[in-house]
């Protein structure tokens, strides 16, 4: 099955995900169009093949010229005239740079696998118990919230029909009163009707005098029912409100809160949030609700303006009634009112909430109440460090200002469900200078201050006028793109520790972490860019590297500092730094092979050791170098020849290669094509099976880049294809009856004889020159 038919079966949280994957800059309608061609073509080539990225660019917009005249043959003139857009855009955007575009569509590309990956883990239940979808199994906290609001919608429809029969019983008893007042005058009026006792007929009395007071028991009798009514109906919306109020600041914000809580983790490479759909159900119903009882109080305004008496009920109880309501309809519109998107550079995708100066970045916001009728009534504003006033939370804090497109309207989206949001697309920031035109001293470097993107509009609905306004999780402003890594842990850090929105001066004393929390953030940084985290033993091997050997690691507490910003022993850079070019590495050069599981990575010398020594000659294991800032790769392998004894083994470990040589030759080859010099002068390749026995071809051969079909094709041609062949010498003499042997007895031989150290440097030294 196509990817995109795999990905359009998925749940509605997994196709959140993929609608916030596609924008303007690569519409998704593109992608469904021609879904079938987009998928054969190696786009990943493309982004650095100028000219095969600009064929595939004029393939792409004849392909929509194909389905332009599809549409047109069916008569579809709405999609015609996107289609025709969607073309003039991608031909203006990318034409002059083709290779962005098959940059952007190969990206998008493994976002999807990426998504595909998630699902089909989260699919399978523990312990393999087949996975149900997420709307089979709400839990009992979402059930009793939604009985809840049904309970509130059932009581507002009552209260409705209670309205409508009092308006009836209050029209007859004006009718009667004022059909009675016509015949015997207005001696009296409502409220007497309401305080005198039903009079006793008397005899001797006319029968025109009997008559008006039988009427006036009866008016008296209906104007008791009357006020009757009017108390019981308020009496209802006084606990109607009293459960709206329960829902609102219970359950459903606790809904809330643990879907910002996903969000925060989400952020940081956690488990993909859920969608918002079930909140924005929940808030709808319940604002609608509310906004009838508004109406209903207002409606019984009217009906107390036309009857009214002494100790009315509705003059007494409405008005509180009524500031119940919108307090509590300004608090749920004001909790409705959420960042659905964070702050993030379209540049960098997977690390949001870090923004660059003059860079632009996007952030989506939305409401939860869909009301159709606020379609493009609510203009938001962007605005950064809105509440920082005079007084702001770290000396030196630098101060920015929001450019570009900082105000949209909101509108209902024609995508998903018709969500009321708006998208920023166009931000950006820009640092406000100090008068002497340089910057402040701070107390916290730049890549540790935090700032809050703030979002405000103002809501008129039904007389009610509202501002609402919703802030964003702290982001950190950067310079310079070095600045980067550094500006990502922060973010980490924060969203891993504290649920707080707006702890401005967390770095001030920064909290240490866990362990064991820590050490599944780590795993989601790896996970969040490829399709593998980090399984126990590699988080075992950095936990020595950053905590040192103990036994428990679970309740050992990180400190920032060593997280970040100290060295670590005998290096130039942090145990972050350090990791972060790891997994720049993965994601640029060695994505295949580390999602295969092929790249043990993380092993300490002493486990590789005792994990070859056992294993066939030309074993060898893939793990990254502990001595490169910016990543690099190695591989090591065990030696064991004919004549020595049995555990009596070499390994060998070749020199690292860092992502500038990896961009001029792929890993893959140069484990192909590897070979040291033997004894008799001649290259041979050491590495035959990738730990613990797979076949070195079986493992790697589909990512050779020369295939052997190929080279016989050159050779047709009448040249023999030149390939890069790394050659290495080893050190140690093959044939050495003293070597290897333990430093001890090296130590015992130099004390013996002073001249044996220089001795066995003349052993060691190449018989010849290298290669």
């Amino acid at each position: 099955m196509a990817q995109w038919n795999k990905l359009q079966q998925l749940d509605m949280k997994y196709l959140e995900l993929l609608d916030q994957l596609y924008n303007e800059s690569f519409p998704m309608e593109v992608r469904q169009f021609i879904a079938p061609w987009i998928e054969g073509q190696d786009w990943s080539h493309a982004a650095s093949d100028p000219s095969q990225a600009s064929l595939l660019l004029h393939t792409l917009l004849s392909q929509l010229d194909v389905q332009y005249g599809r549409f047109s043959s069916e008569h579809n003139l709405l999609l015609q005239h996107n289609l025709r857009k969607i073309k003039q855009n991608i031909q203006a955007k990318y034409l002059e740079n083709p290779t962005q575009m098959a940059s952007l569509i190969s990206q998008c590309l493994q976002e999807e696998q990426h998504i595909l990956d998630r699902a089909n883990k989260a699919h399978m239940g523990a312990e393999g118990q087949q996975y149900r979808p997420q709307s089979s199994i709400q839990s009992e906290k979402q059930k009793n919230l939604e009985l809840t609001i049904a309970e509130v919608k059932k009581r507002v429809q009552v209260t409705e029909q209670n309205i409508k029969s009092l308006e009836n019983c209050q029209d007859e008893f004006d009718f009667r009163y004022k059909d009675f007042q016509t015949k015997d005058g207005p001696e009296s009026n409502s409220a007497s009707l309401l305080s005198k006792q039903q009079p006793s007929p008397q005899n001797g009395k006319p029968n025109g005098q009997g008559d008006s007071k039988k009427q006036m028991a009866r008016l008296q009798v209906m104007l008791q029912n009357l006020d009757q009514n009017r108390k019981q109906i308020l009496q209802s919306m006084t606990e109607l409100l009293a459960i709206a109020d329960y829902v609102h600041n219970k359950p459903l914000l606790e809904e809330l809160n643990e879907w910002k809580r996903r969000q925060q983790l989400g952020c940081i490479g956690g488990p993909p949030n859920i969608c918002l759909d079930h909140l924005e159900k929940w808030y709808t119903e319940l604002a609608e609700a509310l906004l009838q009882v508004l109406r209903q109080l207002r409606k019984l305004e009217e009906l107390q303006q036309k009857v009214t008496y002494k100790g009315d009920p509705i003059v007494s109880y409405k008005g509180d009634l009524e500031e119940k309501t919108s307090n509590l309809l300004q608090a749920l519109f004001n909790n409705a009112f959420v960042v659905e998107c964070q702050p993030c550079m379209p540049t960098h995708p997977q690390r949001p909430l870090v923004i660059k100066t003059s860079v632009q970045f996007t952030a989506k916001i939305r409401l939860l109440v869909k009301l159709s009728e606020l379609n493009y009534q609510l203009k938001v504003k962007a605005s950064i460090d809105k509440d920082i006033g005079d007084k702001p939370p770290v000396k030196g804090f630098r101060r920015f200002n929001i450019l570009g497109t900082n105000t949209k309207v909101m509108n209902m989206e024609e995508c998903n469900s018709g969500s009321l949001a708006v998208e920023f697309r166009h931000l950006q920031v820009r640092e406000q200078r100090t008068q002497a035109g340089g910057r402040n001293e701070g107390s916290l470097i730049v890549t540790e201050e935090l700032h809050l993107i703030s979002f405000e509009t103002q809501f008129y609905h039904q007389s009610l006028k509202m501002d609402l306004e919703t802030t964003s999780l702290p982001v950190i402003v950067i310079s310079n793109v070095s600045q980067l890594p550094n500006g990502w842990a922060s973010i980490l850090w924060y969203n891993m520790l504290t649920n707080e929105q707006k702890n401005l001066s967390l770095f001030l004393n920064p909290p240490a972490a866990s362990w064991s929390l820590l050490s599944d953030v780590l795993s989601w940084q790896f996970s969040c860019v490829t399709s593998r985290g980090l399984n126990p033993q590699q988080l075992v091997t950095l936990a020595e590297k950053l905590l040192g050997l103990t036994t428990n690691y679970k309740e050992c507490q990180v400190p920032w500092a060593k997280f970040c910003k100290e060295n670590m022993p005998e290096k130039q850079f942090s145990f972050w730094l350090w990791l972060d070019g790891i997994i720049e590495l993965i994601k640029k050069h060695l994505l295949p092979i580390w999602n295969e599981g092929y790249i043990m990575g993380f092993v300490s010398k002493d486990t590789e050791k005792s994990l070859l020594k056992d294993q066939l000659s030309g074993t060898f294991l893939l793990r990254f170098s502990e001595s490169s800032r910016d990543g690099g790769i190695t591989f090591t392998w065990v030696e064991k020849q004919d004549g020595i004894a049995c555990g009596d083994v070499q390994i060998h470990s070749v020199e690292p290669y860092t992502k500038q040589q990896l961009t001029a030759v792929s890993f893959p080859d140069i484990i192909n094509s590897f070979k040291i010099l033997s004894d008799a002068n001649i290259p041979e390749c050491p590495l035959k099976f990738l730990y613990p026995n797979i076949g070195k071809d079986v493992a790697f051969s589909k990512y050779y880049s020369r295939k052997v079909d190929a080279m016989e094709e050159d050779k047709k041609e009448g040249y023999i294809q030149t390939v890069f062949i790394p050659v290495h010498e080893l050190r140690v003499p093959r044939n050495s009856d003293i070597f290897p042997m333990s430093p001890e007895d090296f130590q015992q031989l130099t004390d013996t004889f002073p001249d044996f150290e220089q001795m066995s440097m003349e052993l060691c030294s190449p018989p010849h020159p290298p290669l």
